[in-house]
């Protein structure tokens, strides 16, 4: 537990990339500052230069070798990697292994081999693989694909954020392992090679099949290959199939058998997709079987009316149905893919991971598919592909340009200026007077090659030839333009949705269901929601945490069937555990019919605010009561 929460708080510090102090890191892993510091002066132990955690007057933050020590094997991590003996020694011995010859082989005692086979044991739910022990016999039971999907597991679990990782597949599968060798020339002609057939691949999906074949390869190096193989495999199974077999030949010195490279060939056919489908609707169609085109179609139009957003096109329809008949193939082997991108989704675009979450509900009961946040992730990754294609021309800041006249200067000012920021901000006029009546100048930026009278925010200082250093003031002028509207809009929202009998400080020790239940019972008194409300929050949370910080949750369930839209808050100090993190602040949403437009706003806003750090801090400490809450939030919406 302790080396776990050591590379969590390195993993949060290279995360964020920025200061944090011991109190909010503690907060956060729900450990007090003083073993923040432990925890400090062990992980910079792991490297020679003890620079993997910087310490200053600020706090603390990753440094130059805070990559290194988290891909650092050291003492301490002798019972994973006796985890891995264990492991490769089971699946290496069908009569099983004698305990106590194990034991001294691993230079261990009896008893510490017992707690390894009880890790061992807590690692097979879900791989079909049952541990059976008889006296001093222990012995792994179940099929060669739920032997792989062990091995797989174990590997996943070494790989920071679903990342491919060499060296935590080599641990998995033993350093001199047939299946880890040379995977970097294997993976590069096996894109370029599916690149030549016609195929885009998502390299997210292909890391995983790398694995399955490493995996598939070291198997067959111990005669332990997958029977069988269908004589009637579809013409574009057998041309990846040959493509796997003929560069397992190549680069690894193994012949795979029909059975391995039909399932490999599956593998690689449910992670790539046809690039390009302009023009190609009908071939695409084609391969769509009829019912999983319905029920997208149903969920998509369906999610395009609950909140309100344009993702009912037909090129979406389709391209995410293709995905969906993808994950139901891979969903009967049980392979599911990895997305490392799945945490900053969550976070960054909550909106979007919510439409996500209510497309994969409904898909989980028209095709009972059972959807882990990283396949929701992928079904985020579409929904915001199709929002970011159909933005409205709204978004664009308006921006006037003042600069006098000399000749043609201020048309080749707005020319670079177009060039350079056409995508952030619309140009509705050039002032080229040198007294320009600036009160009168409405538009939301003005860019001026002249010191302006009055000064602002809108107000933005460039020269009359365009340099980078102007376009990256005026970006971020724009941003915070952009910030200090949405958060304004918050703060009319949250102000009518607040109440004093809908907060509560002290949340400690509390399930995340309970504290669902408690801050429900709330809003049941108040005749906002009822109990059934609050039953389905709890099912909401159960599809994928809420937690969309590192410090807020928003539990919420999926209907905006409230009387009316309310919040009721709970603050946790020290932080809660909620689904495979922990939070200080617990923001139970119940949101009407009336307003569902608002939603995207109090939804996303609200998560931004908590998504600072010092921002969280300052709420959590100062906020003992209601309105101590209320004013603190404002002050940091207010900035």
């Amino acid at each position: 537990m302790t080396r776990a929460r050591q590379d969590r708080l390195l993993g949060l510090l290279v995360r964020d990339g920025d200061w944090a102090t011991a109190a909010s890191l503690a907060d956060t892993l729900g450990v007090t500052p003083r073993s923040i510091r432990s925890y400090v002066t062990a992980v910079n132990a792991r490297v020679d230069s003890g620079a993997a955690i910087e310490s200053g007057p600020q706090g603390y933050r990753a440094g130059t070798d805070a990559a290194a020590a988290l891909r650092t094997t050291s003492g301490a991590d002798a019972p994973r990697d006796r985890l891995h003996s264990l492991v490769r020694t089971l699946l290496e011995s069908p009569d099983g292994i004698d305990v106590f010859e194990t034991a001294d082989r691993l230079f261990v005692s009896p008893a510490t081999l017992d707690a390894d086979l009880a890790r061992v044991r807590s690692l097979l739910g879900g791989t079909e693989l049952t541990l059976e022990r008889s006296a001093s016999t222990a012995r792994l039971r179940g099929t060669e694909m739920a032997q792989r999907r062990l091995l797989s597991r174990l590997a996943h679990d070494e790989m920071d954020a679903g990342s491919f990782d060499l060296e935590a597949l080599r641990r998995t599968l033993g350093a001199e392992s047939i299946g880890a060798r040379a995977f970097g020339p294997f993976k590069t002609d096996l894109v370029a090679d599916l690149g030549a057939l016609g195929y885009f691949v998502n390299e997210f999906g292909i890391a995983d099949v790398v694995m399955h074949i490493a995996i598939a390869a070291d198997r067959v190096s111990r005669d332990r290959g997958l029977e069988g193989g269908a004589a009637d495999a579809r013409p574009s199974q057998q041309e990846v199939a040959a493509v796997i077999s003929r560069l397992a030949d190549t680069h690894l010195g193994v012949q795979l058998g029909a059975g391995d490279l039909q399932h490999l060939a599956t593998l690689v056919l449910t992670r790539v997709v046809a690039p390009g489908m302009g023009g190609r609707d009908d071939h695409a169609r084609s391969r769509l079987e009829p019912e999983v085109e319905a029920a997208v179609r149903a969920v998509v139009e369906l999610a395009a009316s609950q909140f309100l957003v344009d993702i009912a096109h037909e090129d979406f329809i389709l391209r995410l149905a293709l995905h969906v008949q993808n994950l139901l193939h891979r969903s009967k082997e049980q392979a599911w893919s990895r997305n490392p991108l799945t945490r900053s989704l969550k976070s960054t675009y909550p909106m979007i991971f919510e439409v996500a979450v209510y497309i994969a509900s409904g898909l989980q009961e028209r095709l009972g598919i059972p959807l882990l946040d990283d396949e929701i992730a992928y079904i985020a990754m579409h929904v915001g592909g199709r929002l970011e294609r159909s933005r409205r021309a709204d978004q664009l800041l308006t921006a006037t340009i003042v600069c006098p006249g000399y000749y043609e200067l201020h048309e080749l000012l707005r020319s670079s200026v177009d060039r350079s920021l056409g995508q952030a901000i619309e140009v509705v006029g050039v002032e080229t007077r040198v007294d320009p009546d600036w009160a009168s100048i409405d538009s939301d930026l003005i860019l001026t090659t002249i010191d302006p009278a009055p000064g602002g925010d809108r107000f933005v200082r460039i020269q009359p030839f365009l340099t980078d250093a102007d376009v990256e003031r005026v970006q971020a002028a724009a941003g915070r333009i952009r910030r200090a509207r949405r958060l304004a809009r918050l703060r009319t929202e949250l102000e009518r949705y607040f109440s004093p009998s809908g907060f509560v400080r002290g949340l400690e020790g509390a399930s995340s269901d309970a504290v669902i239940r408690r801050l429900g019972a709330l809003l049941v008194a108040q005749g906002v929601i009822d109990d059934d409300y609050v039953e389905r929050a709890i099912q909401r949370e159960a599809l994928s945490s809420t937690a969309f910080t590192d410090a807020l949750a928003v539990p919420h369930a999926m209907g905006m069937t409230a009387t009316r839209t309310a919040i009721a808050i709970g603050i946790a100090e020290p932080s809660i555990a909620w689904g495979e993190g922990r939070v200080q602040v617990v923001a139970l949403v119940a949101f009407s019919e009336t307003d569902r437009e608002a939603f995207q706003t109090v939804f996303e806003q609200f998560v931004e605010v908590f998504s600072e750090r010092d921002s969280v801090q300052r709420i959590v400490r100062r906020g003992t009561d209601f309105a101590a809450f209320l004013d603190e939030l404002v002050a940091v919406i207010d900035g």
